[in-house]
């Protein structure tokens, strides 16, 4: 139980888990509720593995330093991990 209040003590905002939408964003890293062991990297988008990841191991609430980014305003290069993987080409 110390561990859980002296996480919340560093100013983190709390998370309900489900705000953690398909495509979701912060502007800072996202922890599990333990505010030590990391959820989601800054300016990851949240996958389907993550939201099951959630729901399977009935997670409450996560903890971030950082908001929920608007995906409207989201730069190019913010965007390159959401592009598909690409098979190997072939030489001609």
């Amino acid at each position: 139980m110390a561990a859980m209040s002296s996480a919340l003590d560093k100013n983190y905002l709390k998370i309900p888990c489900s705000e953690i939408q398909l495509g979701v964003r912060f502007s800072a890293p996202v922890f599990f509720d333990d505010g030590k062991n990391m959820f989601l990297a800054e300016r990851k988008t949240a996958k389907q593995y993550h939201i099951d990841a959630l729901k399977r191991w009935k997670i409450p609430y996560l903890l971030s330093f950082g908001h929920k980014i608007d995906s409207e305003n989201l730069t190019l290069d913010e965007n390159f991990d959401d592009v598909a993987e690409v098979e190997e080409l072939e030489e001609i």
